[in-house]
């Protein structure tokens, strides 16, 4: 029963971090204000003050809110999507995030401590629950994975590319739009890309963590152009349809009569 409890308020968590991520995403709670206190949020969406406390954590761990004790919690700008703009593609974002992070994870895995690795436990533990929940475009428990390794590197500048690189697919709609349809693609994969990953880096073995994080990205890339190609055909397979409602022998006859 004590599990069933346990489960329950995590997945109430992420949607609560889900909702909050939604408000500030659509202006409601700009860059610099701050959000109503814990009571106030409770209220609001229904669930306990713990529960927003565990959401609070998260989008603090995500650089999307500061803790300012005393004073309350504020939202952070979001790093650098305002200046990428919308020309980016997915497969630039991808193609950066292989280069990027594969080697992150690389020195990660000589870094890394036993806390850390609890915590990317609990991350992929989180995923495994949102997989069992058919919740598969959820990103709380999927970035929450890859903060913890890029603050294992050790390494602030890295730590803030990996972390704008996430502001950049979660603020452009189309960017964000093509990685939740590859996420739900395969699931299983997915899942099990972390998996690899995770056993890499708690074995400490380098070479194996950037060759799971770059085959990670590298699935992702090919289910991308496979969606592309689905999109390409069905735009060329609407227009033939078009093309031969126009100019079929029934229309000509119709018009003759």
């Amino acid at each position: 029963m004590a599990e069933t409890e346990t489960n329950n308020r995590q997945r109430l968590y992420r949607q609560i971090v889900e909702q909050i991520l939604q408000s500030i995403d659509a202006g409601e709670f700009p860059a610099g204000t701050r959000l109503p206190a814990e009571r106030e949020l409770s209220e609001k969406f229904g669930v306990s003050r713990p529960t927003v406390r565990e959401a609070v954590i998260a989008l603090e761990a995500m650089g999307r809110v500061s803790v300012k004790t005393g004073s309350g919690v504020y939202v952070l700008e979001s790093k650098g999507v305002s200046n990428v703009g919308d020309s980016v593609s997915p497969f630039e974002l991808l193609e950066t995030r292989v280069l990027i992070e594969g080697e992150a994870a690389a020195l990660a895995a000589s870094m890394i401590s036993d806390e850390q690795v609890e915590e990317l436990k609990h991350a992929l533990d989180d995923m495994a629950r949102e997989n069992e929940s058919g919740n598969h475009q959820s990103d709380v428990a999927d970035r929450a994975f890859h903060a913890v390794i890029a603050a294992a590197t050790n390494n602030r500048l890295l730590t803030a590319m990996i972390e704008n690189l996430w502001d950049v697919q979660e603020g452009q709609h189309h960017i964000r739009a093509a990685h939740h349809s590859v996420c739900k693609r395969d699931p299983e994969a997915r899942l099990q890309e972390h998996q690899d990953i995770y056993d890499a880096l708690s074995s400490r073995d380098p070479q194996a963590a950037r060759t799971a994080m770059r085959n990670h990205f590298g699935r992702g890339i090919n289910a991308l152009h496979q969606r592309t190609e689905q999109e390409a055909v069905e735009a060329v397979q609407r227009e033939l349809s078009k093309t031969r409602e126009r100019f079929s022998l029934t229309r000509l006859n119709q018009t003759s009569t």
